[in-house]
């Protein structure tokens, strides 16, 4: 199958740039294609084969590596913006992006550049080809997320990074990013996800989560379901590591919260930290406590964090695409929320942060979601519904969406479409109504890029 061409905006098609990026997505790429890898042809081999050759980039900086099912973007943007704050150069990586390639791979908060791209590609691009050569099978050959696991590695330790904050891709035990050797690692809250792939009890997703757990490591373990937390810590004990427990090791409390930010008091191991984060929902707050518990990790170890820069870092974090406020009236709400679990919470932070008379929602999904256990948890807030798509390949037909509200007496509208989405949606809304775009990070995205043409003002 051809590869979709990945066109970036505003440039010429036939640049360097855009030639980079056609390389890059040339091999198989489980983000945008609905049959996942199969765990025969899904192993730390070839991408441990790449980077040897590249000089071992991964081994370059001082790491801090996170998974989890839900909140650990948030997690790592908010222990790099602590790191940046406290004057040491640190790289971010994450995926996917929302907007622009070029967000996968950042310093201090600044995305790598197209030129930037360009000239590691030339490196990579002879390595990437020595190691497919060795296999005749191209199910075999490095994949998409490989090669740009490689190409952040590659850019941290050319711009001499003091720290690298890893978010993992999918899962953790067999994930890319799975070949560094972090000083801590986090695994974040845990839920029903890609269980094509990690499997479909909470104990298998958690022991896949729990594989970047190290010999003799250190793991902060977010609140989790017991199961999970069985799980995470069998593995640990397996592994000799430390385990440090948000919610019995670290704890917090919320203090207070308006339309933009909130604040909470963490009790660490080490202190006690008034912090503010323009970040919403209860589950960042989870978060939050989540990477201070990191962050003492770090300054135990020799790291320099002073309290103070702890507090500037978290108020100064920035994380698209998470309960993010498009309007004020009416109230327009972006979120990328995609299973059953995130969307209960979703709902409960909307419940509890605003103040809203009808709530209209505007959905669409990636081709695998479960739309049962979604829809279960939207019906009971939502009085209409407009299904819709995002660009992206694996995104799901709107029917299906449609007749599963249907079940609930929902009155639910189609467009195939998102920029016509949100117009829709604003149409139908009062002054004093609520519009949540959901379903996907894709569909967030899409919504926001629309609300920025419309001129929507937050």
């Amino acid at each position: 199958m051809t590869a979709p061409r990945l066109l970036y905006r505003g440039n010429v098609t036939d640049s360097p740039f855009q030639q980079a990026l056609d390389f890059i997505y040339s091999f198989i790429d489980y983000e945008r294609q609905r049959s996942p890898r199969t765990r025969q042809t899904w192993d730390l081999k070839r991408v441990r084969n790449l980077l040897s050759r590249l000089g071992n980039p991964h081994l370059k900086a001082a790491t801090v590596h996170v998974a989890g099912s839900k909140g650990k973007g948030s997690t790592a943007s908010m222990i790099a913006s602590v790191l940046t704050a406290a004057g040491y150069k640190t790289g971010l990586y994450t995926s996917p992006h929302l907007h622009l390639y070029n967000e996968r791979i950042r310093i201090d908060g600044k995305y790598i550049t197209n030129d930037e791209i360009v000239v590691l590609m030339e490196i990579i691009k002879p390595a990437v080809e020595a190691v497919n050569a060795e296999s005749p099978d191209k199910n075999e050959h490095l994949t998409t997320f490989e090669i740009t696991t490689a190409l952040g590695f590659c850019y941290f330790a050319s711009k001499k990074t003091d720290f690298q904050v890893i978010e993992v891709g999918l899962g953790g035990r067999l994930d890319a990013t799975n070949v560094v050797q972090p000083l801590v690692s986090i695994i974040t809250s845990i839920s029903y996800e890609h269980m094509d792939i990690l499997g479909n009890t909470l104990t298998a997703i958690a022991g896949e989560k729990a594989g970047i757990i190290k010999p003799d490591g250190t793991v902060v373990i977010a609140p989790q379901v017991s199961e999970a937390e069985y799980t995470i810590t069998a593995v640990a004990q397996k592994q000799n590591a430390r385990c440090i427990y948000v919610g019995r090791d670290v704890t917090y409390e919320s203090l207070k919260f308006d339309n933009v930010r909130q604040s909470l008091l963490v009790t660490g191991r080490l202190d006690n930290y008034r912090i503010t984060i323009p970040l919403l929902g209860k589950y960042q707050l989870d978060n939050a406590a989540t990477a201070i518990g990191a962050l003492e990790v770090l300054i135990e170890k020799g790291n320099h964090i002073p309290k103070t820069k702890i507090i500037e870092g978290m108020a100064g974090v920035q994380w698209e695409g998470r309960l993010q406020i498009l309007n004020s009236r009416p109230l327009v709400v972006a979120d990328g929320a995609h299973n059953p679990d995130s969307m209960h919470k979703l709902c409960e932070a909307l419940k509890q942060y605003f103040k809203f008379d009808k709530a209209i929602l505007v959905i669409g999904m990636s081709a695998d979601k479960d739309i049962s256990g979604i829809v279960s948890e939207l019906a009971p807030i939502f009085n209409k519904v407009i299904a819709t798509r995002s660009v992206h390949p694996r995104s799901m037909l709107t029917a299906p969406i449609a007749a599963e509200f249907k079940k609930h007496n929902i009155d639910i509208k189609q467009t195939e479409d998102i920029s016509v989405a949100l117009p829709m949606a604003l149409r139908m809304a009062g002054g004093n109504d609520l519009i949540c775009i959901t379903g996907s990070l894709f569909v967030a995205s899409g919504a926001i890029e629309q609300a920025l043409v419309l001129g929507l003002k937050s």
